[in-house]
């Protein structure tokens, strides 16, 4: 407001907005902290229940700027035989006259510069490769974990195929973006895949107010546990500490449950996919007994089955999906400005900054 009143209200054009944002997106990610803060001064902010979940945000990138590791191959082909030909050629030069307005060197120094790059391309497909492996495996092992408590808890043999390891190597559709190489191709709402972030957030769940971010790459949310646990921790002990963390069965791992409790925050993470209409037995079933001397992953699984376990677990339905749902179709904000994984990070902490600055003056006002 003193800004406003010494420019006699003039205000910044776009182009000074995004270059104040670009500048200063460090400081920005500090005042997210800080409004936090304010919040908690203010008493709307209490953190006790959280609720942790992602959502695929548009790059700033179309899909169709992806390079696969089949293509990119076949272009190192092409590319590679039309070299030897244009050596051929030159070598006939004296001999025969080339094609009219054809400079061979030109020619060839065009092909070798797409040589490189498309060898950098298939490059970063491998290294990403060897990197989704490792996340698959984790993946792998916690499907296995999931099929065992099952078979464990029901005490017979849990049906369908089970998990497949994963294959080492890129894969023939792998790509890599040439706009924003940080980007991934993911699956979407509605179906279809778009060239994507996976954005993070934690929301308190009596006040909506997201209290910690990320924004990753992977499109599965299995390895995000832990990272979005540390950013709780690294919250100044003035805001309090989580005592209960909600997920979805994309965050289920026994690692991860063994993580919360490491982190002393009692995790409620679905072990499966849930039914929209359960039966009104499913619904009223009178809590299993308590097993004795249980595991973190056996003592979380007892409280889901409890009537107790099962309210409070529904409070993840609508804890992070209204200020998702808010932040894209109230805001506006469905595609990232900025390119590369650091920028957009900084764009996300601005972007919920700005949902949590509307949500402590709609809670100030009641």
């Amino acid at each position: 407001m003193a800004f406003r009143f010494i420019a006699a209200n003039d205000h910044p054009d776009h182009d000074t907005i995004a270059t104040f944002r670009r500048r200063f997106l460090k400081e920005i990610e500090e005042l997210f902290v800080k409004v936090l803060l304010l919040a908690r001064e203010m008493g709307v902010l209490s953190l006790g229940t959280v609720a942790l979940d992602g959502t695929k945000i548009h790059a700033n990138a179309s899909r169709h700027s992806a390079l696969s590791y089949e293509h990119a191959g076949k272009l190192e082909a092409q590319l590679k035989a039309e070299v030897e030909m244009l050596l051929a050629k030159a070598e006939a030069a004296d001999t025969a006259d080339g094609p009219d307005g054809m400079s061979m060197p030109e020619e060839l120094e065009r092909r070798e510069e797409r040589l490189q790059k498309l060898a950098e391309a298939r490059a970063k497909i491998e290294a990403r490769a060897s990197e989704r492996v490792v996340r698959e495996q984790a993946e792998y092992e916690a499907k296995v974990a999931a099929r065992e408590a099952k078979a464990k808890a029901s005490g017979k043999k849990p049906g369908g195929k089970p998990p497949t390891p994963p294959v080492a190597g890129p894969g023939s559709n792998d790509q890599v973006n040439l706009t924003d190489e940080d980007s991934r191709i993911m699956p979407v709402a509605g179906g279809g895949f778009e060239q994507c972030y996976n954005a993070q957030a934690v929301v308190a769940a009596d006040s909506l107010l997201v209290v910690a971010v990320d924004v990753v790459q992977a499109a599965n949310d299995k390895q995000q546990v832990e990272p979005m646990l540390g950013r709780l921790a690294a919250l100044p002990a003035d805001l309090g500490r989580a005592q209960t963390i909600l997920g979805d069965n994309g965050y289920f791992s026994a690692a991860n449950v063994a993580a919360c409790a490491a982190a002393g925050i009692e995790p409620l993470l679905a072990l499966g996919r849930t039914p929209h209409h359960p039966s009104v037995d499913e619904r009223f079933a009178a809590a299993p007994p308590a097993p004795e001397n249980p595991s973190p992953l056996e003592a979380m699984a007892h409280r889901l089955a409890t009537p107790e376990g099962k309210k409070l677990y529904a409070r993840r339905k609508h804890t992070p999906e209204p200020v998702f749902g808010i932040v894209k179709s109230v805001l506006g904000f469905r595609q990232f400005l900025l390119r590369g994984l650091d920028k957009v990070r900084g764009e996300w902490s601005l972007v919920t900054m700005a949902w949590n600055m509307k949500r402590i003056f709609a809670l100030n006002t009641r």
